[in-house]
């Protein structure tokens, strides 16, 4: 009898998994049998999913009733949606002190704190698991709350930052088929690219951790959170047609969520407003244009033009003072551009900070300028000479709302953030 009794529990539990498992499935593969269109309906099918799933495991015999892996489940079936159900932290918190080494017990009772918005809790929860079992689930999970956790200053939460991306490729390393771990992974390097000088080489390993998630698991392409976060990568970077794809992207996964919708938006209204200013030089009058353009001389080059300025590698560097008009595409090695402030142009974010440069001759090129203090800007009428400009021709097309190009200049440097000089 106990032979029967004992494998009629594990029957019981085994259908709770089923069922919990079912549940999760429809949540993570939607789309695989719904249309993009239905996106705004996903949370309230997976609401109903779940109700449906919740009647179907309490028509479960007693045989498991108050066993933690039963209790587990339960809670499991109830943390299933983005919100906060204080039913399923009651129902974690039970299982785990009925068996305090059931580790998918305390991942899911730091979900549930998560959403409650107890940060503290839901890491103390995920380093316990930890404690008793080294899993890939706790390691996504610590990577994220560290990168929330309040930090007692900049050099703490930056501490959490690079913990956070250790996390990440600990998850990454049990399991590399996972395409969750590469997502979680491509955010650290996210948040590590903005808190560590922006590195462009870190924002590279963060479009790679996004690619290679989306390559392992088809699932990610639908992941609204991963659109927004390498659309922000790409905004950063100019590149903004992808930009604007991801946030339309993320804005069609989600239609209930605001932000990808805002956020493109702000990006259509500032490249907008970029190309008037643009190919109004700013909206100057044409006499005080004249004035300005006239007064440029070789002596406002300052350091870049009698000898001083120092290329990346530390020696010193001749350069040649060339038109705008006479760059070529991509570094403008030994070169260096002179000309005056017509326009600035700020955004919401203050990322980039962005102003229109013309000289005696030609258009009016863009420069954006990233990661500088505060206190630092230009006015119009200012005098600015780039040393090795590098030039970028840009060409945005999106869904027929915009399509526009210009040319922009950045330094040529291995990081961002090296100011030009201002006359």
């Amino acid at each position: 009898m106990a032979e029967e009794g004992g494998e009629g529990k594990h029957q019981a539990l085994q259908t709770l998994q089923e069922l919990v498992d079912g549940l999760y499935c429809f949540r993570d593969h939607y789309f695989e049998s719904h249309s993009v269109e239905a996106a705004g309906r996903k949370q309230q099918d997976v609401l109903e999913e779940m109700e449906k799933t919740l009647q179907q495991m309490g028509g479960i015999d007693g045989y498991s009733q108050g066993r933690a892996q039963a209790l587990m489940l339960k809670g499991k079936a109830l943390n299933v949606t983005p919100d906060y159900n204080p039913q399923a932290e009651e129902l974690l918190a039970k299982a785990v002190k009925l068996d305090p080494e059931l580790v998918e017990a305390w991942n899911q009772l730091g979900e549930a704190y998560w959403k409650k918005g107890d940060i503290t809790a839901a890491h103390t929860c995920f380093s316990g698991a930890l404690g008793h079992r080294k899993n890939k689930v706790s390691l996504q999970n610590l990577s994220m709350v560290l990168r929330q956790l309040r930090a007692e200053s900049t050099e703490q939460h930056a501490q959490n930052v690079m913990d956070s991306v250790r996390q990440a490729k600990l998850a990454v390393q049990m399991d590399v088929r996972d395409g969750r771990s590469w997502y979680i992974l491509g955010n650290a390097y996210l948040s590590l690219f903005f808190n560590t000088g922006q590195n462009p080489s870190i924002s590279q390993r963060a479009l790679g951790a996004y690619a290679q998630a989306e390559k392992v698991d088809p699932t990610a392409s639908c992941n609204p959170d991963l659109h927004l976060n390498r659309a922000t990568l790409h905004k950063y970077e100019e590149n903004y047609t992808e930009a604007l794809e991801g946030f339309s992207r993320a804005a069609a996964l989600d239609p209930a969520w605001p932000e990808p919708r805002q956020r493109q938006q702000q990006l259509l209204d500032f490249l907008e407003r970029l190309t008037s200013l643009l190919e109004n030089k700013g909206k100057v009058k044409v006499k005080k244009l004249q004035s300005m353009l006239g007064s440029l001389r070789p002596s406002q080059l300052g350091p870049c033009g009698d000898g001083r300025y120092q290329g990346s590698s530390g020696q010193k560097v001749a350069l040649e003072h060339r038109l705008l008009s006479a760059l070529q595409p991509g570094v403008n090695t030994g070169a260096v551009v002179l000309g005056r402030v017509v326009f600035s142009l700020t955004t919401d974010e203050k990322v980039p900070f962005t102003f229109g440069l013309a000289d005696s001759k030609g258009p009016c090129f863009a420069v954006t300028v990233y990661n500088m203090v505060q206190s630092w800007g230009v006015l119009i009428g200012d005098s600015v000479a780039i040393p090795e400009p590098h030039l970028q021709h840009h060409h945005v097309q999106h869904q027929g709302k915009v399509s526009v190009a210009w040319f922009s200049l950045a330094l040529q440097e291995e990081g961002y953030g090296k100011s030009p000089e201002i006359g």
